[in-house]
């Protein structure tokens, strides 16, 4: 190809918002001559990288604005430390169904479990597959929802949530709500009843959700919405942080020892 054309094709190219195959372009056309590729063989090669890219810049895009606190897979969580969980489930619920048919998960057990880990590598798992994911703390959602009720911009906020397609909220339990908090809480919680999914961590048996919420029948009300359908999995095995802090001791003690 003539230089000038080139240039020309470039510029085309860049206008015409094909970036990735602007960028290569010079080395996808060597290797075309390499190859003696047809025309059709070499016009469907630049397409599919073209596709590639933008899918990449869609998911990291995706995972920057789920806001996850720490990238952590379902590939590196340690299913040989969890015993009961059943990873057929998690592998199945991997593949996003319950968020197609707006039902929730709710992982519930003591601190150190992998909840968030979990809860995490499932919403990665949305992300790779084109949903919408916002994690946050229940605490963080909290303020932010009486914030925005303060500055009269709840229903801005209010659309924002419920335009995701997965909402995961974190250590729902470790701190108890004010009166207005847990009441927006249910809002946000409610409103999403059989129209997207959520995701809950919580440290809490059901029957202690009083203590964050404080009023019975507005925990009960929120259960029943929650819990419809819902996939729940008891984190009831020992806590990683735990385990990894008695090895430690164990390692300082021996150590110990022998000097």
């Amino acid at each position: 190809m003539k230089a000038g054309m080139q240039l020309l094709l470039a510029e085309n190219l860049k206008t015409l918002r094909l970036s990735a195959i602007a960028k290569h372009l010079e080395e996808q056309l060597r290797q075309a001559r390499e190859k003696r590729c047809d025309f059709d063989e070499f016009l469907l090669g630049l397409t599919e990288m073209e596709l590639q890219v933008r899918g990449e810049s869609r998911l990291k895009r995706r995972l920057r604005e789920a806001n996850f606190p720490l990238i952590k897979t379902l590939e590196s969580f340690d299913f040989a430390a969890a015993a009961g969980l059943d990873g057929r489930l998690i592998a199945e619920l991997s593949g996003g169904e319950y968020i197609r048919q707006k039902r929730n998960i709710i992982l519930a057990g003591k601190t150190g479990t992998g909840k968030t880990h979990l809860a995490t590598g499932l919403g990665i798992e949305a992300c790779k597959q084109g949903v919408t994911t916002c994690f946050i703390s229940a605490c963080s959602l909290v303020n932010k929802l009486v914030e925005a009720r303060t500055q009269k911009d709840l229903s801005r906020l209010m659309q924002k949530l419920a335009r995701y397609g997965l909402l995961i909220v974190d250590e729902l339990g470790y701190v108890p709500f004010s009166k207005e908090g847990a009441e927006l809480l249910f809002q946000t919680l409610a409103q999403r009843h059989e129209r997207g999914s959520v995701i809950i961590t919580t440290n809490l048996g059901f029957g202690d959700w009083t203590q964050v919420f404080a009023d019975p029948n507005l925990t009960a009300a929120l259960l029943d919405r929650l819990t419809h359908k819902a996939q729940i999995i008891n984190c009831t095995w020992e806590s990683y942080r735990f385990k990894e802090t008695m090895k430690m001791q164990n390692i300082t003690e021996k150590t110990h020892k022998k000097g």
